[in-house]
């Protein structure tokens, strides 16, 4: 039975990313364990067990209280500076991209490490200026005062870093750029567990299709026990479940729908087990406010398809900027068409099938990716154009007739709008050059495929 551990920590990391306190935490732990010790050493050199180096700083209780004092409020301040820049980039985001985009910019490391640098300068030097005079009348913590100074100089690059990279992140290219990458990885992660599931295992027991009859004849639902978006899908958990039990669960929802608390969210067969199901369910699926990247793809579509419709709205009217996005998204429909192979039928180790997922089609992708931006674009031979391009890179990456019946629909529908919408004869015959491409790539492939059917023993 395969074991899909690797998802889990994806979808935890992902969660505890998604927050501005843990890397900040984890620098003022690390600054509490670096006072620990340079305290330690200032304690030894005290007592003359050792000898500190010439460039270390030297001085009296109050010259050292007067330094830590001026390099605590200098941090402190730097450091709502700092959260400031931070709200208003937020808001930048916000307005510019998108409320969904928010997420992105809370996850950047960047911002992350900064706030956490500044905060544990200033966590470790009030602990350096309440170590002064500790211990004896002229007790001066002197290595401790000399590192404060070396955080401090830090600081000062920290800053110069971090309003750089405020101010190319919030570049557009950049942004979507980001996302993109976003999409890649989580591509690369679905086809690395979809391969670990693969394990090679004798399969007994009914077939998955029989099983599906017999769950929509005599199946029970199960209902869900929260309202949100199905975040996370613990497949080899619903497994285990489902072998203690001696059933068979069909999901109905992917990761990425909403699900409403007491509607069905699973079907189980036999239907005597279902109330055994129902209550270890819960423990197999995580439910949120928002969507993540951990196991949906069509989030990151989504994003770029949002940032592109604002662009083409008339109240925005960025043009480029859609043309950006299409670009991406071909991108990510390329790696999805030549990689990407849902596997929804999981099995126990003795080959017995016990989850039937619900997983996204490929014309799904294809559709949200295309439909949104076709129907705002319309009568805008520039995005038409774009389309039927990334259309045709998809083409090449194609390996069954499906997937070319599915993109050359969506090239259809983009030449019927801009027969509709769009006046100019000569604008209508550049998009109708790019449709053509697609067409002839299309039959192309088909003809690839249907030699190589014959060709095939």
């Amino acid at each position: 039975m395969t074991r899909l551990l690797p998802h889990v920590s994806e979808w935890r990391r992902d969660r505890l990313r998604t927050t501005l306190w843990v890397v900040p935490t984890i620098e003022v732990l690390a600054a509490v364990a670096l006072f620990a010790l340079t305290f330690a050493i200032d304690r030894a050199a005290y007592h003359g067990d050792v000898t500190l180096p010439s460039w270390v700083n030297s001085g009296s209780p109050d010259a050292a209280r007067q330094i830590l004092t001026a390099t605590a409020a200098a941090v402190i301040t730097v450091v709502g500076l700092v959260f400031s820049i931070t709200i208003v980039a937020l808001t930048l985001a916000s307005t510019q991209f998108g409320p969904r985009m928010l997420r992105n910019f809370v996850r950047d490391r960047g911002t992350q490490a900064t706030l956490g640098t500044f905060v544990a300068t200033f966590v470790y030097s009030v602990l350096v200026l309440g170590s002064v005079s500790h211990g004896g009348i002229d007790f001066v913590p002197h290595l401790s005062i000399t590192v404060a100074l070396g955080l401090l100089l830090v600081d000062l690059g920290v800053l110069i870093y971090f309003i750089h990279h405020v101010a190319t992140s919030i570049q557009l290219p950049r942004v979507i750029a980001s996302i993109a990458r976003d999409l890649s990885r989580a591509i690369a992660s679905e086809v690395a567990h979809d391969d670990a599931r693969r394990d090679p295992v004798r399969e007994s027991g009914p077939p998955a299709d029989e099983l599906l009859a017999r769950l929509a004849d005599e199946g029970a639902l199960v209902p869900a026990p929260t309202s949100g978006y199905l975040q996370f899908v613990g497949y080899s958990t619903l497994v285990d479940i489902a072998t203690r039990s001696d059933s068979v669960i069909e999901l109905l929802y992917r990761p990425g729908h909403f699900v409403v608390e007491g509607l069905p969210l699973a079907r189980v067969w036999p239907h005597q087990t279902a109330a055994d199901v129902a209550r270890s369910l819960e423990r197999a699926h995580a439910t949120g406010a928002h969507r993540t990247l951990a196991q949906d793809l069509a989030f990151a579509i989504d994003q770029l398809v949002e940032i592109a419709i604002r662009a083409l709205s008339p109240a925005v009217n960025d043009t480029f900027t859609a043309l950006t996005c299409i670009d991406w998204l071909g991108d990510g429909l390329c790696k999805i068409t030549a990689q990407w192979s849902p596997h929804r039928v999981h099995r126990d180790r003795h080959g017995n099938v016990r989850v039937i997922a619900a997983e996204p089609l490929y014309d799904r992708f294809v559709d949200r990716a295309f439909d949104k931006i076709r129907q705002a674009g319309r009568g805008m031979p520039a995005v038409m154009i774009r389309q039927l391009d990334s259309i045709a890179k998809i083409e090449v990456y194609t390996s069954t007739d499906a997937q070319r019946v599915v993109l050359l629909h969506q090239a259809e529908m983009i030449w019927r709008s801009a027969c509709d919408s769009v006046a100019e004869p000569d604008d209508r015959d550049d998009v109708r050059r790019s449709y053509d491409a697609v067409v002839a790539l299309s039959a192309q492939g088909n003809v690839a495929a249907s030699a190589q059917r014959r060709s095939s023993p």
